[in-house]
């Protein structure tokens, strides 16, 4: 839809809003989405999709209570405000107490997410040989594969945004990602390797130079061979043991036991009965210690090539850098206008909603733990007997986040500070997260420091899916519970 068109209709329809009684802010937003996907399975395409998604949402507080409805149909906007009016309405003789939105300033801006070569002018073609010839080299390296797969998704936003506090921002945002994954088969059991990084792979805000620039290609092989290899691999014993985590399992520990606890709808209680709520409930910020003095987190919905990153958010704040635990000391949550409000402080950006049809809530831009000085050979060095941990296969945490354990697809060994060559399966390490993050004594330079997306991070009721990044360098940890057997 031409922007000139919709930016007349949201004024009118923001113009009609601002008449009534009793309202104290309305905002309409427009998703224009376009999501192409593509997966291979066993040198044969498993699916191939083309999906386009047009709408808006309209959001109105009255006296301090929010409605909101969404539609397609641009011709009756007014019709769904006047249905958002009377959810606020509705909902106001209900009212505990009125939400209280953050000041912010009046914005009029355009954000478009950098691209070298735009995703969607590859073909269809060229994507399906890239998944294909990377399936082909796993199997002629590993010819014992049950199975081989891969995938590409690419993804562009087109969002428009308005208030009636008079801002006017628009977004262009563009996604790309993809992996593959080998399977093996055998003795009862199943073992895989991923690249770059399993759930699919990596994304980034980026074109398909991010494609490029992952060397799917040459990394197959390698793929192949290491989930044979696993198959009749030992099993990774149990103990305690000081460990070298790579950025491909830190992605989610730093997603689970960091970025979510900082939120702070859960930390009022706000997803409690959806998603969970938060250790981090009674504490003080400033005070917390939440780690060593080796953990520096930001969450920074500016930083480059992230997966959370964008311009503005949905509430039509600007994107920012925000410290959260500076030396291992706990600074900031990550918060929306509400919920800022709630607490009287300002909203640093990071209210989203994943489609026309949602509200927007607390999510993640990109959780960073930032580089430190060591190089991973020192890492590895300082270990006398532990392991090296890459790409996650499964977790589990719970709802305040705080009890986790993390099982990786692979262990290498380390003895007397060198990789030995020997590798171990189902490699599963637990722990409590302050105690976690608070046994790291060094962490790899700006040199091995990688970013990884997450396109698929849960939340809310109803569901939505919330794209995030993480970017972290490799990371030593000292006696960590590693297995499942007591020790």
């Amino acid at each position: 839809m031409d922007r000139a068109v919709l930016k007349e209709k949201m004024n009118q329809v923001l113009a009609f809003i601002k008449a009534q009684e009793g309202v104290d802010y309305a905002d309409v937003r427009v998703n224009y989405i376009i999501t192409e996907s593509y997966a291979t399975e066993n040198m044969k395409i498993q699916s191939l999709s083309s999906v386009k998604n047009l709408g808006y949402g309209i959001r109105i507080y009255v006296q301090g209570s929010m409605g909101f409805a969404g539609s397609q149909d641009f011709a009756n906007m007014e019709d769904t405000a006047k249905i958002a009016l009377e959810i606020a309405r509705a909902t106001r003789l209900t009212q505990k107490y009125p939400v209280k939105l953050s000041a912010k300033k009046k914005i009029v801006a355009h954000y478009a997410t950098p691209v070298a070569i735009d995703p969607f002018a590859i073909s269809k073609e060229e994507k399906l040989n890239l998944l294909f010839e990377a399936e082909r080299l796993m199997r002629e390296a590993a010819p014992t594969l049950f199975r081989t797969s891969g995938t590409l998704t690419f993804r562009r936003e087109e969002k428009t945004w308005a208030d009636s506090e008079d801002s006017y921002i628009t977004q262009d945002l563009v996604e790309s990602g993809g992996g593959i994954e080998a399977v093996v088969v055998g003795k009862g059991e199943i073992q895989s390797r991923s690249y770059p990084n399993s759930a699919r792979g990596n994304y980034a805000t980026a074109g398909w130079e991010f494609i490029q620039s992952m060397d799917i290609i040459g990394n197959a092989p390698r793929v192949g061979r290491e989930a044979v290899e696993l198959l009749t691999a030992e099993v990774c014993p149990s103990g305690i043991y000081d460990l070298v985590i790579a950025p491909t399992q830190l992605t989610l520990q730093l997603h689970e036991s960091v970025g979510h606890p900082i939120e702070l709808d859960r930390v009022l209680g706000y997803e409690a009965g959806m998603a969970g709520t938060s250790f981090l409930d009674s504490v003080i910020p400033g005070e917390f210690r939440y780690g060593s003095e080796h953990i520096n987190i930001v969450a920074d919905a500016t930083a480059p090539g992230g997966l959370g990153t964008y311009g503005y958010d949905d509430d039509g704040v600007p994107a920012q850098r925000v410290e959260v635990i500076t030396k291992g000391i706990f600074h900031n949550f990550i918060s929306s206008r509400d919920t800022a409000g709630a607490v009287a402080g300002f909203s640093n950006g990071c209210a989203r909603a994943d489609a026309w049809g949602r509200i927007p809530i607390v999510r993640m831009s990109n959780i960073n733990l930032l580089p430190g000085e060591f190089t991973l050979d020192e890492l590895i060095a300082g270990v006398d007997d532990g392991f090296y941990l890459d790409i996650n296969r499964s977790w589990s945490i719970d709802d305040r986040r705080i009890n986790f354990q993390f099982a990786t697809e692979i262990a290498y060994e380390i003895k007397q500070g060198k990789l030995t060559g020997k590798i171990y399966k189902n490699p599963i390490y637990t722990g409590i997260t302050p105690v976690f993050w608070g046994s790291c004594d060094g962490v790899a330079n700006q040199d091995y420091w990688r970013f990884m997306g997450t396109p698929n991070c849960g939340k809310g009721e109803p569901g939505q899916m919330a794209h995030c990044g993480h970017g972290s360098a490799p990371a030593r940890f000292r006696k960590v519970k590693v297995g499942v057997a007591d020790v």
